[in-house]
């Protein structure tokens, strides 16, 4: 009886524990914008934001840490290590979000991705390297039983496309442009001080190989880092009910959610007929705009034209209608993550696993029990929002694709520890008592991750 107590004492603690500050208002959670205004909430249709406007949203191309843009902190600070999470590069949609009956192809000729086992040396190390390429034989009677988006693709849905691998290299670069003399970083990967960091999703590796030849140009074969698919603290995969539970509670069970449903059914109603999608789907398409946006908006990142019926070539989504889309999608973010007032407590039961990593690598830094400079970790959507939920960025947007939050540790003269956080390669900008994290005592950010998340055992307890 004392030890189950003790339990629900630290659940209880954890619950009470984070405090939420509500997010500033915009066009991106007013609601009545949302529904009746115009516009996307940012570049859709291109990698490239021109220098003058760099910082503005971009979901195919998220801003990010360049030499251009950054702001070097005063001379009495030098800089002692650097974390980075950030989200894979743009891709074909996911599978589940290739349901449309369109006849917009999506081809992948050389540029799928390359699995191959190898081995430490000899002639299990000297192998060919494997590429995979999708096809549909005649003789499969299941073939037509998947999304129109699978037929006469030579696509595996999801992949990181060749211009996400662009992309990749090119955020590795600036990265390096920036990080490489300030950390004395060499041309080519060395694990004894950097690291790098996937989930279990081929997507992340696949944008690995883009992003260390320009961060490491150097470097032809890397080790990355990897958890097991059952406790990653990356990805997330660790099992939280309580968490399950929380975000349940405020979006399908919500009127504060569902509300954006119903006020958007001439909405759906139009994508519907265009995609053939049942209205009374199972497969979630009518729970949030996610299938939508996600099919839409990695079209118009590929330069692909917008869909028409099968059945009525004249019957087409227009511009306006997917503006729409993107505004809802991001809406929706912000209420997961920002808006609803148990999200903070959901980003830290979520995503607490990970906080208490980076806890302890700045800890290992500070106390010089560890010789990693750089540590990089390549992950999701569901990655990056809810860091951006759990320190409580005052604005909330979707991480579009690249998107990237940097931790930077330093130290000054008087052997004092300071972090700055750099969201979209600026500081950011928190709803919380820490304001702007620009060269914030360390003990203060770390306090925060103490108050809002606890201990592992307090984290364990409260999601179980």
């Amino acid at each position: 009886m004392a030890h189950l107590l003790s339990l629900l004492a630290a659940v209880v603690v954890l619950s009470e524990a984070a405090v939420h500050y509500p997010p500033t208002q915009s066009n991106v959670n007013n609601l009545t914008f949302v529904l009746n205004g115009t516009g996307a909430p940012g570049i859709f249709n291109s990698s490239t934001t021109p220098d003058k406007s760099y910082g503005e949203y971009n979901w195919c191309n998220m801003p990010h840490v360049r030499e251009r843009e950054y702001k070097t902190p005063s001379k009495e600070f030098t800089l002692e290590y650097v974390e980075v999470i950030h989200r894979h590069h743009k891709r074909t949609p996911y599978a589940s979000n290739t349901f449309f009956k369109e006849d917009i192809p999506w081809n992948c000729p050389g540029e799928g991705p390359v699995e191959y086992g190898k081995g430490p040396s000899g002639v299990s190390a000297d192998v060919t390297e494997i590429q995979w390429k999708a096809f549909q034989d005649a003789q499969n009677p299941f073939v037509n039983s998947v999304g129109p988006g699978f037929v006469n693709s030579d696509c595996q849905f999801p992949q990181i496309t060749a211009d996400g691998i662009v992309d990749s290299n090119t955020h590795g670069t600036d990265l390096r442009s920036v990080y490489a003399t300030r950390l004395g970083l060499g041309g080519q990967l060395d694990t004894s001080t950097v690291q790098i960091r996937v989930t279990n999703n081929d997507i992340t590796s696949q944008v690995a190989g883009g992003l260390l030849k320009g961060l490491f140009p150097g470097t032809d074969n890397a080790a990355v880092l990897i958890q097991s698919g059952t406790y990653d603290s990356l990805e997330p995969t660790y099992s939280c009910p309580t968490a399950n539970s929380l975000f349940s509670s405020y979006t399908s069970n919500s009127a504060n959610w569902t509300t954006h449903l119903a006020d958007a059914a001439s909405l759906y109603a139009k994508l519907d007929s265009v995609s053939g999608i049942a209205t009374q789907d199972s497969a979630g398409w009518h729970t949030s705009f996610d299938h939508y946006y996600d099919n839409l908006s990695a079209k118009l990142c590929h330069q692909k034209t917008l869909p028409c019926s099968v059945n009525d070539t004249s019957l087409c989504v227009t511009q306006d209608e997917v503006n729409t889309v993107f505004r809802l999608g991001n809406w929706e973010y912000s209420y997961y993550y920002r808006d609803a007032p148990q999200s903070t407590q959901y980003s830290a039961l979520h995503y607490g696993a990970w906080f208490l990593e980076l806890q302890s690598h700045l800890q290992a830094v500070i106390s010089g029990q560890s010789k990693i400079k750089y540590f990089h970790n390549i992950a999701h959507d569901g990655s990056v929002s809810p860091v951006l939920g759990f320190l409580q960025i005052a604005n909330m947007v979707w991480p579009g694709m690249g998107a990237e939050v940097v931790f930077e540790l330093y130290k000054n003269e008087s052997r004092a520890y300071f972090i700055r956080v750099l969201w979209g390669g600026q500081p950011m900008v928190t709803s919380t008592p820490m304001g702007t994290l620009d060269m914030i005592p360390i003990q203060t950010f770390l306090d925060y991750i103490e108050t809002n998340i606890g201990s592992g055992a307090d984290l364990f307890n409260a999601c179980n």
